[in-house]
């Protein structure tokens, strides 16, 4: 079992894995399809979270039908959204804190790389009162093509200045460990979508509960 030390940077996945916005996302998803006439399910919307917003988009399209209206759908989740994450924030996602201490007292370089474009993320981040957290964040819109391809991982390494085989990439979702896989890093898999795709449990290096495990490997 390797342990924390062994690696030479860390690279976190944002949604779902640092920041519990899956939930928020679902709800604003949810909320807004009501409000046009449609009933998505809490289960569908979490098959949703991770993916890119275009993939989001067309999964959506293909299963409302064609007379989905999809921009008044967009501008009524992201209006539910807004409203949601001001009344309640954004929740940090459970051992999170304390695994980024160990890190950081074991002086192991870290960075942020999300599919969330730019501006998407560093208002997610401050929401959850981490903004100052990252020093260093890759975004969907510093690449050419988002998870599965391996691009945003690639450019992190790079970033950090570390060769991509020395790197532990922590995710929670199927593109994201295809992503890790793909660059050939290090990949724990931490689950936010049940049932857990056992083709994504078999390609990851490590699987774990929540993030708290990773303590264990110190």
């Amino acid at each position: 079992m390797p342990r924390l030390g062994d690696f030479s940077a860390v690279i976190f996945d944002m949604d779902g894995l640092v920041l519990d916005t899956e939930t928020t996302f679902c709800i604003a998803w949810r909320q807004a399809a009501r409000a046009l006439g449609y009933e998505l399910s809490m289960p569908y919307c979490r098959s949703l979270a991770g993916s890119h917003y275009n993939d989001v988009e067309l999964k959506l399209m293909a299963f409302c039908g064609d007379d989905f209206n999809l921009e008044v759908f967009n501008d009524k989740a992201c209006n539910y959204w807004r409203d949601y994450v001001n009344r309640h924030g954004i929740k940090i996602k459970r051992g999170f804190t304390q695994l980024l201490e160990c890190i950081v007292k074991q002086q192991i370089p870290y960075c942020l790389a999300t599919n969330s474009r730019a501006v998407n993320t560093y208002e997610c981040l401050q929401l959850a009162g981490i903004a100052d957290v990252f020093s260093n964040v890759i975004t969907r819109d510093d690449v050419h093509y988002g998870k599965p391809a391996p691009d945003i991982f690639l450019k992190a390494a790079k970033l950090l200045d570390v060769d991509i085989r020395r790197c532990m990439v922590i995710e929670d979702s199927d593109a994201g460990i295809m992503a890790a896989s793909r660059a050939g890093a290090f990949s724990v898999f931490v689950p936010s979508v049940f049932p857990v795709d056992p083709l994504t449990v078999e390609l990851c290096d490590l699987k774990i509960n929540n993030l708290a495990c990773l303590l264990e490997l110190n």
